[in-house]
């Protein structure tokens, strides 16, 4: 099997849906000897801002000499970002091995009726992966909740992390915040710790202090009042967090309080007698680039790449949009999921825009261009069906002027689709 087979491999499971629940995940690490068991894991859940914290998580230790595994989803440009060891993704060879390992597993278990999802597979092969690298340290995204969520199979993390909380995925996670953070709190085991995005919907808190308190959690919430952001622009945050400067190169004020989450799961391994350098966390925080978060691709005229779809995002987005580009006429291109709560993000990001372009990635899921223009109409006077997404970018790129600002926003997938070319263009 080399590289090209196993990701096939895996896409192919995607016809068994996603399933919650931890039999099969359970039955697979089982088969494979429980390479989860000997790893030491920092588990991060939520809605928003799970990526972005974990990579600073992982880049931290990592610039603090610790060999560190990173587990995120979902990939933007290749399929192996989603399985990284010190700060590279996964080698070719090796995810091949892996898989052929997991493909062999999945065959036994299948003659037993038991048939492993997609991100189970895949959530399988980085645990044999961390394991054959012996990393000190693994931090694990999780997929979807986190009670049911196949990385949950592991044994107490050294720290659990809750990101920020919204509404999202709600026909399996529940219709309320309440349900939907009690899902996110069941990553959170007895005796370990657990550290909160400062900013929570209060019944969402209300759910992590008493889960906490269930299961003898200390709760650590970085404290905002020790934030001093020094200077901000469209390309990062220059900030002070208790002492610690940094200049964080992802941009949005939701990306300093991730990085203030990330720096207090850090200092929280010290019970462990981790050792952790005050300057060496400046530069974890300021080496941690991520595409399609908010991404500038570039400068003359703007183009932002922001990856994201639910209340959340929108929120984050109009924010960053209202700060940093008030002065410039907006074109936007997007493509959203039909199974999302597409009229809510449209309601809160498309008035900005001046023209509106709809366009639909490759992706069975995704809503018809035609049907995301009228919805888009709503909100914005000058909207376009273009449903090929490099016709809409060709469209976009022959009508921006220096001054203006590109905003390609809503699915991954779209941004995956089209990443490239927008560098390239």
């Amino acid at each position: 099997m080399n590289c090209n087979e196993a990701i096939e491999y895996i896409h192919s499971l995607e016809k068994f849906g996603i399933k919650p629940g931890m039999e099969r995940i359970r039955a697979l690490c089982n088969a494979l000897g429980n390479p989860q068991e000997k790893l030491k894991t920092i588990h991060v859940a939520g809605t928003n801002g799970k990526g972005s914290t974990s990579t600073i998580i992982s880049n931290i230790l990592r610039k603090s000499g610790y060999n560190t595994g990173l587990f995120i989803s979902p990939y933007v440009t290749d399929f192996r970002e989603r399985i990284q060891y010190n700060g590279n993704m996964i080698e070719k060879s090796e995810l091949a091995e892996c898989v052929e390992k997991v493909k062999f597993a999945i065959e036994e278990l299948s003659l037993q009726g038991i048939q492993p999802t997609e991100f189970e597979a895949v959530t399988a092969a980085a645990f044999l992966y961390f394991n054959k690298k012996n990393c000190d340290f693994v931090v694990l995204e999780v997929g979807l909740g986190g009670r049911l969520d196949s990385t949950n199979v592991i044994n107490a993390p050294y720290v659990s992390v809750i990101t920020s909380i919204s509404l999202d995925h709600t026909v399996i996670l529940g219709d309320t915040i309440e349900k939907i953070a009690t899902e996110k709190c069941g990553i959170i085991k007895f005796g370990a710790e657990t550290v909160v995005y400062p900013f929570q919907d209060v019944k969402a808190m209300e759910i992590i202090k008493k889960t906490c308190k269930d299961r003898c959690n200390s709760l650590i919430i970085p404290d905002i009042d020790k934030l001093n952001i020094l200077a901000e622009n469209i390309d990062g945050t220059s900030a002070e967090y208790n002492g610690i400067r940094f200049k964080l190169p992802l941009a949005g004020e939701h990306m300093i309080y991730n990085a203030c989450t990330a720096i207090e799961a850090v200092k929280s391994l010290k019970r462990f007698n981790v050792e952790i350098n005050y300057s060496l966390i400046s530069s974890g925080v300021e080496s941690s680039v991520m595409p399609a978060r908010m991404e500038l691709i570039k400068k003359k005229p703007v183009i932002i790449l922001d990856g994201g779809h639910n209340e959340g995002c929108a929120s984050a987005l109009s924010d960053f949009i209202k700060k940093y580009l008030s002065d410039k006429r907006i074109i936007m291109i997007s493509s959203l999921m039909s199974d999302k709560d597409y009229q809510s993000y449209l309601k809160t990001v498309v008035p900005y825009a001046e023209t509106f372009i709809a366009t639909k990635t490759d992706v069975p899921r995704a809503l018809p261009s035609n049907e995301l223009m009228n919805s888009a109409a709503e909100y914005c006077k000058y909207c376009y069906d273009i449903s090929n997404p490099q016709k809409a970018v060709t469209a976009a790129m022959n009508i921006i002027q220096p001054e203006d600002a590109l905003i390609v926003c809503g699915s991954f997938y779209l941004a995956g689709e089209i990443r490239d070319n927008l560098i390239n263009f």
